[in-house]
C-alpha cells in the first residue's frame, strides 16, 4: 500500500516536471513573440502554467539574487523534485539513507 503511494507521488512530480518545461517554453514563446497572448487558447494555457507553476517557483524566486532578467527558479525547482524522487523511489525500494 505505502509503495502505490510513493509511486503516485513519484509520477505526479514526473508530470509536474514536464508542465513547469511547457511553462518554460511557452515563456519563451511569448517573450519572443512568437505566440501571441491575445489569442484566447494561448492566454487559457498561459493562465493554466502559469496558476499551476507560480506557486512552486515564487518562494525560490523570494531567495534568488538578482541576475539581471535570467530566471533560474526553474533549475533550482527541478533539482528539488529530483532529490525528493530519488528519496521516494528510495523508500519504495525500502532503502533509507
Amino acid at each position: 500500500m505505502l509503495n502505490a503511494i510513493l509511486l503516485t507521488l513519484y509520477y505526479a512530480l514526473e508530470i509536474y516536471k514536464w508542465i513547469v518545461i511547457a511553462m518554460i517554453i511557452v515563456s519563451w514563446l511569448v517573450a519572443f513573440d512568437i505566440i501571441n497572448r491575445r489569442n484566447r487558447f494561448v492566454d487559457i494555457v498561459w493562465d493554466f502554467l502559469i496558476r499551476v507553476t507560480e506557486p512552486a517557483l515564487a518562494p525560490i524566486r523570494r531567495f534568488m539574487p538578482n541576475l539581471g532578467g535570467i530566471d533560474i527558479s526553474p533549475i533550482i525547482l527541478f533539482i528539488v523534485i529530483f532529490f525528493l524522487q530519488t528519496l521516494i523511489l528510495n523508500m519504495a525500494r525500502g532503502v533509507y539513507l
